[in-house]
């Protein structure tokens, strides 16, 4: 007993220094970006603009880096709306009201409210109100700071997109299957479990894999901000532009089905709970259908990684779609119809990830599925 807890000891330390080599690892090209933005926002202000404080370009550059990859472009699009909504209410109401601490307050509501009212951000109605307080208590000592301000978020904003698309790019493809892996392991290792339970006629391993694909929400959603970098990469990057009609259009394309294929896996899991818990039967080839999905998830993803057309992918959601028929054949309950049916509808799924349409993913599935 001592040796297993010792052994899962060291086996979660090795698990836990893995995962921050990755995250340092990560961080610290985020970094490098960010100092090299900074550094170049801040000659550009200076040295083109002749702007003696380049405060707010390095600022900007680096605001703009801290947002999700794929939302950049919006982000600097938001600082320079943002930063216009607060210039604009600040000036106006110090012309009319003048400064002091109440005139403050008045400037930042009307800005947030302004910011609100033209369906700004959150982004939006913070730079709205940051550049509100600027304004109002740095204007009556520093002369000409609105134009300057403005001047620097485009100065800032592009010059993080620079760095990003030109100087020091991210590897779009390594990028995204970075965040594929957790999401398609995740999707892989419950489809598995399920078929176990069906075997076993577990219900409690099946809920149990039930509420662990539904904590996996974090998973997709880097998955899909992935795929929204790579967009975004390849629209900026003259690096990427290559990869347009390759493995990156292919993912960015894959991302929506796949979602799909986790929905309707939650659906087939607890379904599959309902089966067991009724004492429905459990033909043989309906596990083994389940298994084929989550290997045809495992080798989707490999496949994807090593820039191969996902062929053996396909056969294994089709193949599994076949033993859902067979299982049909031989008998299911109300239930265990609605697994089947949730087979055809995940490995449909699969298949569009995999490249196909869905017009030609539902013809296949049909045809495999026995008479």
């Amino acid at each position: 007993m001592a040796q297993a807890s010792k052994g899962s000891f060291v086996g979660w330390c090795a698990a836990t220094a893995r995962d921050r080599v990755q995250r340092v690892r990560v961080g610290a090209i985020l970094a490098a970006q960010a100092g090299l933005a900074a550094v170049l926002a801040w000659l550009l202000a200076r040295l083109a603009l002749d702007n003696p404080d380049p405060v707010f370009a390095p600022l900007v550059a680096v605001g703009t880096l801290a947002a999700s990859v794929g939302q950049r472009v919006r982000r600097v699009v938001e600082l320079v709306v943002g930063i216009a909504v607060g210039i604009l209410v600040g000036d106006v109401l110090l012309y009319f009201v003048g400064t002091g601490p109440w005139q403050l307050g008045v400037v930042v509501f009307l800005a947030i409210m302004a910011a609100l009212v033209f369906g700004g951000s959150p982004s939006v109605v913070l730079q709205a109100a940051a550049t509100a307080v600027l304004i109002a208590t740095l204007s009556p000592t520093v002369r000409n700071l609105e134009v300057p301000r403005f001047v620097d978020a485009f100065v800032g904003g592009g010059s993080a997109l620079v760095v990003t698309s030109v100087l020091l790019p991210l590897n779009p493809l390594r990028v995204i299957n970075r965040a594929a892996r957790p999401a398609l392991d995740m999707l892989a290792e419950q489809l598995q479990s399920t078929a176990r339970a069906l075997v076993d006629r577990d219900p409690g391993h099946a809920e149990l894999a039930m509420r662990r694909l539904r904590r996996n929400k974090a998973e997709v959603q880097a998955l899909t901000d992935a795929v929204e970098g790579a967009r975004e990469a390849t629209t900026l990057s003259p690096y990427s532009w290559r990869r347009r009609r390759g493995v990156l259009s292919h993912y960015a394309a894959a991302a929506e089905p796949i979602d799909r294929a986790m929905r309707n896996t939650g659906t087939l899991i607890r379904r599959s709970v309902t089966m067991i818990e009724d004492a429905e039967p459990v033909p043989e080839p309906l596990p083994d259908a389940v298994a084929l999905l989550a290997e045809a998830v495992r080798l989707l993803r490999r496949e994807f990684a090593g820039g191969r057309d996902p062929e053996h992918a396909r056969t294994l959601s089709l193949e599994a779609v076949h033993r859902a028929g067979q299982a049909y054949r031989q008998g299911v309950g109300f239930s265990g119809s609605v697994v089947v049916a949730q087979v055809r509808t995940t490995a449909s799924d699969l298949l569009v990830a995999s490249g196909l349409s869905q017009n030609d993913a539902n013809a296949m599935v049909r045809e495999a599925f026995p008479e």
